[in-house]
């Protein structure tokens, strides 16, 4: 039996999803297997409603591919199939997972680490973290999402400055260039992401998740298409037992309780 390289744990609503490949959390073909494992269980269980990414220890959340893997792949053609497309497959299915998703970053996010953090909708990284996408100093660049998720986050020209040189940033950087949403203490970054999440568990999950889906459509659509698409979701959720539920709430002034309304 393979190693367990994605461990899940679920408490009230928040599932977390704690990368474990010691000592630095890389990235293999096992690693990445399990996750869409995990994913996919994750999606089609409604007791989760929000979902935390991080990884084990304090050295790193994902400090990126497993490089020993790469002799192998070497030969025209072989990246592709034997790693590369699948690998985008499950790294997009991450980016618009139905639930929110937030990182927890606790140590180095480099290369693969840093396109799977950005596959997640909010992302917290601790002080003393180091953010980068290195692979040009091996011939190659970002083929999981890290071209382009990373430039939707920073712009083309900071995008361009951190692939073309492939040195890290610290997070005070990245949070300056809105690479990340929070800085916080080292050690903390989890107790964080556990809150965020928390708060969402308490949102409407239905209403969320078309917002998102509107979100995710900002640099894929043209503005007409933008508004048809926005119509729509409102639309659903004007409809929705969750906007019942809130405008209730908001007329007897008491809390909303959207999960009770998500079963009526």
């Amino acid at each position: 039996m393979p190693d367990v390289n994605v461990h899940l744990t679920i408490e009230n609503g928040v599932a977390i999803l704690t990368l474990d490949n010691p000592p630095l959390n890389v990235v293999t073909l096992e690693l990445t297997r399990q996750l869409s494992e995990r994913l996919d269980a994750l999606a089609i269980d409604d007791t989760v409603r929000a979902v935390v990414v991080t990884g084990a220890g304090s050295r790193a959340f994902c400090a990126g591919s497993d490089i020993s893997e790469f002799p192998e792949m070497m030969e025209p053609g072989q990246v592709v199939e034997k790693k590369l497309r699948r690998q985008n497959e499950i790294f997009q299915f991450l980016a618009h997972f139905p639930k929110p998703t937030v990182a927890a970053l606790g140590g180095l996010t480099l290369g693969g680490g840093l396109e799977i953090a950005c596959c997640c909708d909010l992302l917290i990284a601790e002080e003393h973290v180091s953010l980068g996408l290195p692979e040009i100093k091996l011939g190659v660049f970002p083929s999981s999402g890290g071209t382009f998720r990373t430039t939707r986050r920073i712009g083309i020209g900071r995008a361009k400055r951190m692939m073309f040189f492939g040195d890290p940033i610290d997070a005070r950087t990245a949070l300056d260039w809105g690479l990340i949403d929070a800085v916080v203490p080292r050690g903390t970054a989890l107790a964080e992401a556990r809150r965020w999440a928390g708060i969402l568990t308490r949102r409407p999950a239905f209403a969320l998740e078309l917002c998102k889906s509107v979100i995710n459509a900002a640099d894929d659509l043209d503005e007409d298409q933008l508004v048809q698409k926005s119509l729509t979701a409102s639309g659903r959720a004007f409809s929705s037992p969750e906007c019942r539920e809130g405008v209730r709430a908001f007329f007897a002034k008491t809390a909303p309780d959207f999960r009770v309304q998500e079963h009526s």
